[in-house]
């Protein structure tokens, strides 16, 4: 393998979606990294503990000590041969530690030692996540926003992923934005999705023109938008997005009962996988009982109950346009209605997908 320098050029690294290893500690690692980035640690949560706790009592030296003694014999070689994995198999790849001190600069070592050069990330994980948070800044401060909107069940995701220049809230934040947005696998941590935001925001702002949004709350799931973002999607020009209602009933059903049916399926068995997608669906409704009021959460309930035993028995879905219908027309189109309302000022067009992706596509050539 030939050598290569060490880096700095950290917009490069997120541009070209290079692999990266970051050899800190697992509990580290959890909290938050990059993007097509692979945790392979030099220690291991505890180890890391005790070399901490040695270093605060008894000084640098002796916490290097005690790292070295650790970390040795076959748990030493089993660190290196999956460092070696890793180089082998990303030979344009880089690695890191916290600051690209000693852990970094250890695992260089004994990866040389091993027979393998391999450059290192200057200034570790502190440095790429300040040049992160510095790049969303700017862009958000500097850049041109445009909001896909619409009722729910409009397929809005859909229509974005095709827009020019998409930046996908929901798929970084692994939730769909609603009671019932929750997927099969767990949201990111909330550094994650800053990091995931901030690196798909560069790409999008690397390639110049707009950049397209789905309108958001505050929050997706669990994951919060930063705040700059959000004001600038409160005054950005909005895109209406509009279906026939049997159309977003269609879509509704498919992205919320067959998708998910088979996705608790794939995950935990036939059995299993039912009973926890019956619970993910009564479950996403109960969440909203209040907001429903009891009498029409009782009847929805009742719907969807019914709806899931014809499912059951049959494997039709279509006894699920029931509540589905009733949900929208009852709950959420009043709800939307009534916050286009207070946005009415921002709209720049209103149709169906074909008709906003022409407009986008105008937008871009203009």
């Amino acid at each position: 393998m030939s050598t290569r320098p060490d880096t700095d050029q950290y917009r490069q690294l997120f541009l070209a979606d290079t692999p990266l290893m970051d050899v800190r500690a697992p509990v580290e690692f959890t909290k938050g990294s990059f993007p097509n980035t692979v945790n392979a640690p030099l220690m291991n949560d505890d180890e890391r503990h005790r070399v901490g706790i040695c270093y605060k009592e008894k000084g640098q030296e002796e916490a290097i000590r005690l790292g070295h003694q650790l970390v040795s014999g076959d748990i030493k070689a089993q660190r290196i041969a999956a460092w070696k994995r890793f180089a082998l198999e990303h030979p344009n790849g880089y690695l890191f530690c916290f600051r690209g001190g000693l852990r970094s600069r250890l695992t260089q070592q004994w990866l040389r030692e091993a027979g393998i050069e391999y450059p290192l990330v200057t200034g570790g994980y502190k440095a790429l996540r300040r040049f992160l948070i510095d790049t969303l800044d700017d862009i958000v401060r500097s850049g041109t926003f445009h909001i896909i909107s619409g009722r729910t069940g409009t397929g809005k995701t859909r229509v974005l992923q095709k827009m020019p220049n998409p930046v996908d809230l929901e798929g970084l934040a692994n939730h769909r934005g609603s009671s019932f947005g929750r997927q099969v696998t767990p949201q990111p941590s909330q550094i994650d999705f800053e990091n995931a935001l901030a690196t798909a925001m560069l790409k999008a702002s690397d390639k110049g023109g707009p950049i397209y949004l789905e309108d958001e709350g505050r929050l997706v799931g669990r994951c919060a938008l930063p705040l700059d973002l959000r004001e600038r999607m409160a005054s950005a020009p909005l895109l209406i997005l509009e279906r026939p209602l049997d159309e977003r009933i269609d879509i509704i059903r498919e992205d919320y009962v067959e998708d998910m049916v088979q996705a608790f399926q794939e995950r935990d068995g036939e059995v299993a996988g039912w009973e926890n997608f019956r619970d993910y669906l009564l479950s996403a409704l109960d969440r909203i009982h209040k907001r429903l009021g009891g009498d029409r959460h009782q009847r929805l309930r009742q719907f969807m109950e019914a709806a899931l035993a014809d499912q059951a028995t049959t494997g039709s879905t279509t006894a699920h346009n029931d509540w589905i219908k009733s949900l929208l027309t009852d709950y959420y189109d009043p709800m939307y209605d009534y916050q286009l309302s207070q946005k009415s000022g921002r709209v720049v067009t209103t149709g169906n997908p074909e008709e906003l992706l022409h407009w986008a596509a105008l937008a871009r050539t203009s």
